[in-house]
């Protein structure tokens, strides 16, 4: 690993805040239920075919769910968003600046919504494969 700017970079080429992984691990050891719904039901065990890793950081944030292979960030919008859409746009913003793809969903429609949730996903996982011609 090399240091660069105050950060760190590991293999894959992705700047991280080391002095967040206490704050990773707290994030991922009390994850929402939406979240866990959607790391159960989707993503875990390679279900997608891809692999996931869960509250992974990124420079200098924390997002729920991140696919190296492509280049994808998932987010499950809590009520820890509420009042926070500036925030929120410009992390958007750095990310995506990354060549990432971040989809968003909500907490409550993951937990109450499940299907309309899951088709998005798929369809959303189909056009990012597409886009890296997978």
């Amino acid at each position: 690993m090399k240091k660069h700017n105050a950060l760190i970079t590991n293999f894959r080429e992705i700047q991280y805040n080391p002095t967040l992984k206490e704050r990773a691990n707290e994030m991922r050891n009390n994850s929402t239920k939406g979240e866990i719904k959607f790391w159960c039901e989707l993503l875990r065990k390679r279900q997608t075919g891809y692999q996931y890793h869960r509250q992974k950081i990124i420079e200098h944030y924390i997002v729920d769910f991140y696919c190296a292979k492509l280049k994808l960030v998932i987010e499950i919008d809590g009520i820890s968003h509420n009042k926070k859409q500036d925030y929120d746009k410009r992390r958007n913003e750095v990310l995506e600046s990354l060549g990432l793809k971040v989809l968003h969903y909500d907490d409550q429609d993951v937990q109450n919504n499940f299907w309309f949730v899951e088709k998005d996903f798929k369809e959303q996982l189909s056009k990012r494969i597409k886009e890296f011609k997978l």
